[in-house]
C-alpha cells in the first residue's frame, strides 16, 4: 500500500468522491468498476480531454496520474476495447472513453488517432472498516443493481430517445424536449439507460431544465449489454419515482448508442413491460436511409412506430420530405422546430400541453 497524488479521476469514479490522495494497492481484480490510478504515457491533440467528476473537461497530458475504471467500451465511432484479464502495476492499458473507462483498445477509430496509453500504477484503496486500516479495492457505483426489480412507473408517462446509431442527435432531440416542456410547467426527470459512462449528456439535460437526472453508472455499470440493459432501465425509471419524493410529470429515457449496437438497446425494446412504458418514442437518424431503416426495424422487430423521426436527417426540408413521404411520420427537427416535437410527443403521450 502506497500514497499517490492524482492529477485528475474520470467522471467514471463520482460515486466514490476520491480525494487527490489515494492508497494504491498491487492486487487489481479485473472487474467491471474497479478503480485504478494510471500514469499517461503520451501526448494528443484529438480526443485529449477528461471529464471530471464535476462534469468539467480538463485537458490530458503525458504525466498526468489519471484515477479511472476498468471496464470494456463498443463504440461505432470511437474506440473499441475489452475487460483486461490480468493486471499488474507496471502493465500498459489504455484510456478507452472521455469518462476515464480504462481497458485494452482493440480497434482505433481513424479520426481520433490511438487512445491515450497508460501505465498501471495501483488499484485506488478504499477503507470501510472504521478505525481499521485494511483497504479493499474501490468501485464504482452508489447502489446494487436488483436484476429482478419490477417496474412500476406510477401511471407517469415516458418519452424514450433511440438513435440509428450514436451520434445521430439524440441528446439534442432530449434537451429541446426538455426546455420545451418545463418551459410549459412541466417537472421533467432525466435518465440515460445505455451506453458507457459518461455524465456529458445528463448535463445538458440538467441545463435545459431537467429536475433530476440519473445514470447507469450509478449502479455500479461502466458500460452495459444487452445482460443487464433492462434491468438498468427498470431500475432508473423506479428511482425517479422513489417514495418520498414528487414524482415528474415526464421521464425522458435517453437510451444510448444505437438500434444496432453492442449496449443493450434491442434488449430493452424486446422487453414488452418497458415497451409499454414507453409512450412515446423518438428516432433520431444520420439520414434519410437510416430513417427508413429505423422505421422499418422499430414496427417489424418491436411493434414499435416512432411518434416523430429527428436528428441530422432532418436539418433541412430535402431530408424532412423524403423521410414524411418514405414512412408516413412525422420529420421534425429538435433545433430548428423545438416548439412543433413537443406538441407532436405531447399528442402521442395524450399529454394535455
Amino acid at each position: 500500500m502506497r500514497p499517490v497524488l492524482l492529477d485528475k479521476a474520470g467522471s467514471v469514479t463520482r460515486t466514490c468522491a476520491l480525494k487527490r490522495e489515494v492508497r494504491l494497492g498491487a492486487e487489481i481484480p479485473c472487474d467491471e468498476g474497479v478503480v485504478v490510478a494510471v500514469r499517461v504515457l503520451n501526448d494528443k491533440t484529438t480526443y485529449d480531454q477528461i471529464e471530471l467528476p464535476s462534469g468539467r473537461l480538463a485537458r490530458v497530458q503525458r504525466g498526468d496520474v489519471v484515477a479511472g475504471a476498468l471496464g470494456h467500451r463498443s463504440a461505432l465511432f470511437g474506440y473499441a476495447g475489452r475487460l483486461p484479464q490480468a493486471l499488474q502495476p507496471g502493465d500498459v492499458i489504455q484510456i478507452l472513453n472521455m469518462g476515464g473507462v480504462l481497458g485494452v483498445c482493440e480497434s482505433v477509430n481513424p479520426d481520433l488517432g490511438p487512445p491515450f496509453d497508460a501505465e498501471v500504477l495501483g488499484t485506488v484503496l478504499t477503507f470501510p472498516y472504521l478505525g481499521e486500516r485494511i483497504g479493499v479495492p474501490a468501485r464504482v457505483g452508489a447502489e446494487p443493481l436488483d436484476l429482478d426489480a419490477p417496474l412500476d412507473l406510477r401511471g407517469v408517462p415516458v418519452v424514450a430517445l433511440v438513435g440509428s446509431c450514436m451520434n445521430a442527435g439524440k441528446t439534442a432531440a432530449a434537451c429541446a424536449l426538455v426546455r420545451e416542456l418545463t418551459g410549459r410547467g412541466k417537472v421533467v426527470d432525466c435518465v440515460k439507460t445505455t451506453g458507457v459512462s459518461l455524465r456529458r449528456d445528463l448535463l445538458a439535460m440538467e441545463d435545459a431544465g431537467a429536475r433530476r437526472s440519473a445514470l447507469f453508472t450509478d449502479f455500479g455499470v461502466v458500460a452495459t449489454t444487452a445482460a443487464n440493459a433492462p434491468a438498468l432501465t427498470r431500475a432508473l425509471l423506479s428511482r425517479a419515482l422513489d417514495p418520498g419524493q414528487d414524482v415528474p410529470d415526464v421521464l425522458v429515457a435517453e437510451l444510448g448508442d444505437g438500434l444496432l449496437g453492442a449496449y443493450g438497446v434491442d434488449a430493452i425494446l424486446a422487453a414488452p413491460d418497458l415497451r409499454a412504458a414507453f409512450r412515446a418514442v423518438v428516432l433520431a437518424a444520420n439520414d434519410p436511409v437510416a430513417a427508413w431503416g429505423g422505421v422499418r426495424l422499430l414496427e417489424g422487430e418491436y411493434g414499435v412506430r416512432p411518434a416523430a423521426v429527428t436528428g441530422l436527417a432532418t436539418d433541412n426540408a430535402v431530408g424532412t420530405a423524403l423521410i414524411e413521404r418514405r414512412t408516413g411520420i412525422p420529420a421534425v427537427n429538435a433545433r430548428l422546430q423545438p416548439h412543433a416535437l413537443a406538441e407532436t410527443v405531447l399528442a402521442a403521450l395524450q399529454v394535455a400541453a
